[in-house]
This record gives structure tokens, C-alpha cells and sequence, in this order.
């Protein structure tokens, strides 16, 4: 089912196009979720530390690959509303070999340097081990990842945000009940719940592949002859690669900071580990909207781009803000309020050190997700409009910002140090691309 996002109200296009988005990414964020409340309440706060650690680890793998696919479906979505679909055909064809045979290469060199990444992680002897079986296991489904978000960023290109949901939500339901099963029942241990994920990841990977391709016709990309397919290889992989990896770079740049902070949250200790790991859960949770209806005014940026209505571009930006920053306000207040309750969700009440520290992290990050929220549409905008560059610039000034800070200060401090040094890093590279923003001929 395919749907222009190029006419109807700027607002109700957004507000209905990203309403699937944002539910199937809380959907996505119930894997980690899942795993962390289970891992914590029944394997304790051992337990709860690697996987914690591991989710950040795995997180910057996959980025790079959701990055991959994200910035294909850019190109998907421009010529998708320039209504060239030879072109766009071209674009899905050459994007899937490019990004799969990156997806297969990594695969590779995870396995074969697994425990000199965890090394560097600076992993405490007490949880090497079941770090170790965790990622092991966990590493099996960057394959399935990349199938997921390849199709989910196709269908989403054209206008298709609901079909990725359905999958989602399958595997979610799928990984749930294999979390309770390995971990309570077959007593797996943190392996239960890396193979739970793995099977979700394979059931939304494979199973939105196959449907796609046997439901949707119009989206198949092979079967075209080897001497034109080499032709298009020539014309259409510069622009796949630029788009590709400059989203790609500007993904694995934030979360290898995100990664180099977790080495540093890892030398204090894994009372700060678990307390880490648990409150980053509620933190991604609760700014994960902002995120993905980001994701839904790129989309919309990207086909009003393409069919060179730049009026609505610039409505679609005024909405988005408008939009982002009401979200945003209302999750601050709530995050606030709700942080230490928050926290024994996933923590054993008589954790009180834990807790303590994870309430410190989510009110002070707690308190200006709205420069998140407009990092993410800054983003989006330049995605959109065929910039993806300054993306990748914006989030260098974020994150290198985020961990001189934290690398400075923290061992001065005091851990506290690594909190606010993250909000620091949204605002600097907020008001980049605003400033940015007000040279340029579009959206203001």
C-alpha cells in the first residue's frame, strides 16, 4: 500500500504517518526492554550490567547498518515523490547488494574480534564471562537486522508506515514470551534471553522480507538483465553510497560516543553499570517518539524535496517543531516526577544505591529532552533535503562535545560529570544547525 505524503493538511499527514512509526519503535525498544527487566529482576544486578553493556555495544553494530538503510530510504522517498520509478527500482536494487554485503562483512569481523571489543570495553572480570555468552549469541542477528530495516525503510518510503508495525509486533509478542521461557522456565540464564532476541529478530527480518516480496509486486528489484544492471550498479551506487553513508557514518558516530561513554560508566563500577543500564532503557524509551516521528518528517521532507514543493517543506518543519517541542515538555515533566518509581520497575527496591544513580541520570537527562527532540528534527531536515552531511556534522559537535566533557570531568567530579555533559552536546549542536538552517533557502 503505497501513500503520498506530498498532499492533504501538513499536520494530519505528520501526525498519521508517524503514528504507526512511533509505536512499532516502542514495539522495537520491548526487545531490549524485555530482556532488561527480566535479566534484572530474576538474574540480578550482575546480570543486569552485561546485558546493559552489551545492549550499547550492539546498538552501535546495528546502527551502522539502520544508518545504511536510512539513508537508502531517503533515496527512495525523493524519487518516489519525483514519480521517476525506474530510477527508485534502481536505487532498491543496488542499496540491498551495497548494505548486505556490509551487513555479511560485519558479521564476520564481530565474531572474529569479540573479545578484543570487550576488552576495550573495559568489561569487569566478575561479568566477562556472561557478557561474552550474551554477545555471542546476540551477534547471530545483525543479519535479520539489516533485513528488517531495509524493508521497513522501503515500505516507509513510500508512504507504507503501518505493514513494519504488524512485524514488529509479532516478533515483539514472539520475544516476550521467549524471554519468560528460556529465562524462568528452561533456567538459560542471560543466554535465554540473547537467543529470545535473536528469534524475534529473525521472525521480523525474514517475515517482512517474504511478504513484501510476495505482496508487493511494484517493489521487487531483480530480474533485470546483467548488462543493464551493470549500467545502473555505475549510475545509481554514488548517490546509494553517499546517502547511505553519511546517515550510516552520522548512526555509528553517536553511538560509538555513546559506546566510548559506556567504557567509561563501565570503570565505576557495576553498581553504575546496572544503574546505567537500566535508566538508559527509560531515557531511549521515553525521547523514542521524538525520534521516530523525526524519522516520518525526513520521509516527508525527502518526497516534497523530490516533487519540488519546497511551501510545504517549510510547513512541514513549523508543524514538526511545534509537535516535537509539546512531546517533549510533557516527557520532561513526567520523566521528573516518575524517575525513581521508573527505576524499580527494573531494579529490586532494595537496589537503593542503583536506583539512586538512575534517578541522578534521568533527571538531569530527564530535563531537556527538548534539545533532543530538535537535534533529532535537524536530522531529518537535512536528510531530507539532500544534506546528509551536516547530519554526520551535528552529530560530531553532539558527541565529541558529550565525551571530552565526560572524560574530563567525570574522574574529577564524580560520575554525575557523564550526565550533564550529554544535554551540553544537544544544545551546542542545536544551535548549529539552526544557525545552518537560516542560510539555507528551505525551511525557514
Amino acid at each position: 500500500m503505497k501513500k503520498e505524503l506530498t498532499t492533504g493538511n501538513v499536520q494530519k499527514t505528520l501526525l498519521l504517518f508517524s503514528g504507526p512509526m512511533i509505536l512499532g519503535n516502542l514495539l522495537q525498544q520491548c526487545y531490549n526492554i524485555a530482556d532488561t527487566l527480566i535479566v534484572g529482576r530474576f538474574l540480578g544486578a550482575g546480570a543486569l550490567a552485561a546485558v546493559g553493556s552489551a545492549y550499547t555495544l550492539m546498538t552501535f553494530l546495528t546502527s551502522v547498518l539502520i544508518g545504511l538503510c536510512m539513508g537508502s530510504g531517503s533515496v527512495f522517498s525523493f524519487y518516489f515523490g519525483k514519480r521517476d520509478e525506474e530510477k527508485m527500482r534502481e536505487g532498491m536494487r543496488t542499496s540491498f547488494i551495497f548494505v548486505g554485503v556490509i551487513a555479511l562483512a560485519m558479521n564476520i569481523a564481530v565474531f572474529a574480534g569479540l573479545d578484543a571489543i570487550l576488552r576495550l570495553l573495559r568489561v569487569p572480570e566478575d561479568i566477562y564471562i556472561i557478557m561474552r555468552d550474551y554477545v555471542q549469541i546476540i551477534f547471530l542477528g545483525i543479519f535479520f537486522v539489516f533485513l528488517y530495516n531495509y524493508f521497513s525503510f522501503l515500505l516507509r518510503a513510500v508512504g507504507n508506515s503501518v505493514l513494519p508495525l504488524w512485524f514488529l509486533a509479532v516478533s515483539t509478542i514472539v520475544n516476550i514470551v521467549l524471554d519468560l521461557l528460556c529465562v524462568i522456565v528452561w533456567h538459560m540464564g542471560v543466554s535465554g534471553a540473547a537467543w529470545a532476541t535473536v528469534i524475534a529478530q529473525m521472525t521480523a527480518g525474514v517475515g517482512i522480507a517474504v511478504y513484501t516480496w510476495i505482496k508487493e509486486p511494484e517493489l521487487r528489484f531483480f530480474g533485470v538483465p546483467r548488462r543493464a544492471y551493470r549500467v545502473m550498479m555505475r549510475e545509481t551506487l554514488p548517490e546509494i553510497a553517499r546517502f547511505s553513508l553519511s546517515a550510516s557514518i552520522q548512526q555509528s558516530v553517536m553511538n560509538f560516543g555513546i559506546l566510548m561513554i559506556q567504557g567509561l560508566i563501565n570503570s565505576f563500577g557495576t553498581i553504575v553499570m546496572a544503574a546505567f543500564a537500566a535508566a538508559v532503557k527509560i531515557d531511549s524509551f521515553a525521547y523514542m517518539p521524538a525520534q521516530e516521528f523525526s524519522n516520518s518528517f525526513s520521509i516527508f521532507t525527502s518526497q516534497n524535496y523530490g516533487a519540488g514543493d519546497n511551501k510545504r517543506v517549510k510547513e512541514g518543519v513549523r508543524s514538526s517543531v511545534k509537535i516535537t517541542l509539546f512531546f517533549c515538555i510533557a516527557v520532561s515533566v513526567f520523566i521528573f516526577v516518575g524517575a525513581k518509581y521508573l527505576m524499580t520497575i527494573f531494579v529490586n527496591p532494595e537496589e537503593t544505591e542503583i536506583i539512586r544513580i538512575g534517578v541522578q541520570y534521568l533527571r538531569i537527562e530527564g530535563t531537556f529532552y527538548c534539545g533532543i527532540g530538535l537535534l533529532f528534527l535537524l536530522y531529518a531536515y537535512y536528510r531530507g533535503i539532500g544534506k546528509p552531511e551536516m547530519s554526520v556534522v551535528l552529530t560530531v559537535i553532539s558527541l565529541g562535545t558529550r565525551v571530552i566533557l565526560a572524560y574530563t570531568l567525570a574522574p574529577v567530579f564524580g560520575v554525575a560529570m557523564i550526565w550533564w555533559a550529554i544535554p551540553i552536546g544537544w544544545f551546542l549542536a542545536d544551535l548549529t544547525g539552526v544557525l545552518y538552517m537560516n542560510k539555507s533557502k528551505i525551511g525557514r
